[in-house]
């Protein structure tokens, strides 16, 4: 079995690598693509992804390669983790939002719109040479936005299986078991828990846990309440979490403590790209050493915990058909009942080697929906934008978006926008 990573380049390939290295006994995977336009960083990384599985008895061979045609002919999987623009871009998109009194970050807000509009075309055209040369190939997109790009593949390349990933749910879980092991006494599998969360990516809340089929969510959210009403600067005011029931994703800080995160950016430098580049400076060289076959201990420091565990695990319960849930962004096709049909949300998923399937669960309540609403239809409308070089829908992406400027300040962030990503922007010459 073929496995494609399209920008295996990135520094969090080598915890890929380790995810499928765990997973030999029951991923059958014969050769694991890597490709990047990089040729350089490819050399690095797709070097020590190389040191890394030849240490392992070669249980699958890695192939290096900078043609993104050969890589994906004949896939059965293909993942997604590129960055347009690199880290440079990232750090673009944090500044844009800082210089005009907007939050700076990746996936949220004005930063968020210029990295999809970057990203979503680059998306499509994989999608269709996936419908050329690797027909029937799932898609596992972790590229971000990664909620905002699974829509783009949902409404223009619906022939395309897909499928958008993130850690951050499965992170949410893993700590929820930790706090009720340690309250339990004992250790608890993780695949006896059932996290109830909904939204979008990034934009998402967690609502009920589930051990075995028994619910112990006013336990966990108890204990929660407990440990922020202990804390000198909690994450979230406890009355926020006791009016809500629920807890909300980290990134919904940058909603609900706008001011706080607005302020946060005046101590940049460095911002998080700019940190990142640091640690992947340092991640390179360690990658470069000829006799090194491990991960460094340090790799936890560029983020995405769980990140080798929610590809792999999401992979073989598709090849496998074990059934299993997973959270995952999918359009969820009436399993909300009321929202259309055709969103993307982010949301748990029984996957097996028939599809994935959105299963039914209750709509989030009118304090969430409303917040929720305004976000998809600045997706929707970014998704319109990237695909047609659409000013008009670039502009009304801006003035919908909750995070974004005033309607006087609208066309002066957007062109602002399309100046700093002009290289990486054809569609709107």
């Amino acid at each position: 079995m073929k496995v494609t990573v399209i920008g295996g380049g990135s520094t969090y390939t080598p915890e890929l690598i380790n995810g499928f290295l765990a997973r030999v006994s029951s991923l059958p995977v014969s050769e694991l693509w890597l490709m990047d336009i990089s040729q350089e960083r490819l050399g690095v990384v797709g070097g020590f992804a190389q040191r890394m599985v030849a240490a392992k008895g070669q249980p699958f061979a890695v192939r290096l390669t900078t043609d993104q045609r050969e890589a994906i002919r004949g896939a059965r999987y293909v993942i997604t983790q590129l960055r347009v623009g690199g880290m440079r871009a990232r750090r673009e998109d944090e500044y844009l939002g800082r210089r005009h009194g907007l939050i700076g970050q990746e996936t949220t807000g004005v930063g968020g719109m210029a990295k999809a509009l970057r990203t979503i075309p680059v998306i499509l055209e994989i999608a269709r040479t996936m419908r050329e040369l690797a027909p029937g190939a799932l898609l596992i997109n972790f590229a971000n936005p990664s909620g905002l790009v699974t829509e783009a593949l949902a409404r223009y390349a619906p022939d395309v299986s897909s499928v958008g990933l993130c850690n951050a749910a499965f992170n949410a879980k893993m700590d929820i078991l930790k706090g009720l092991e340690a309250r339990w006494g004992r250790p608890i599998d993780p695949a006896s828990a059932y996290l109830d969360t909904l939204g979008l990516n990034h934009l998402s809340w967690h609502r009920g846990f589930a051990v075995d089929g028994d619910d112990v969510w006013p336990e966990v959210l108890e204990a929660y309440l407990a440990t922020l009403r202990g804390e000198e600067e909690p994450e979230w005011d406890p009355a926020l979490i006791e009016a809500l029931g629920m807890i909300p994703n980290y990134y919904l800080q940058y909603y609900y403590h706008t001011a706080h995160k607005l302020a946060d950016q005046e101590t940049w430098p460095p911002s998080r790209a700019e940190a990142v580049m640091a640690i992947e400076g340092s991640l390179l060289a360690e990658y470069a050493e000829p006799d090194r076959s491990e991960p460094p201990a340090d790799l936890m420091e560029r983020g995405g915990a769980y990140y080798s565990t929610v590809a792999t695990q999401l992979l073989n319960a598709h090849h496998n058909d074990l059934g299993e849930i997973h959270v995952v962004n999918v359009a969820h096709h009436g399993a909300i009942d009321g929202w259309p049909g055709e969103w993307v949300l982010e949301m748990p998923c029984r996957v097996g080697s028939g599809g994935i399937t959105p299963l039914p669960v209750l709509p989030l309540p009118p304090v969430c929906f409303g917040l929720l609403a305004a976000v998809k239809s600045y997706e929707i409308l970014t998704t319109q934008a990237a695909v047609e070089g659409n000013r008009r829908a670039a502009y009304q992406a801006l003035l919908v978006h909750p995070l974004g400027p005033a309607a006087d300040r609208v066309g002066d962030v957007l062109d602002d926008l399309l100046a700093t990503n002009a290289a990486y922007l054809p569609q709107f010459k």
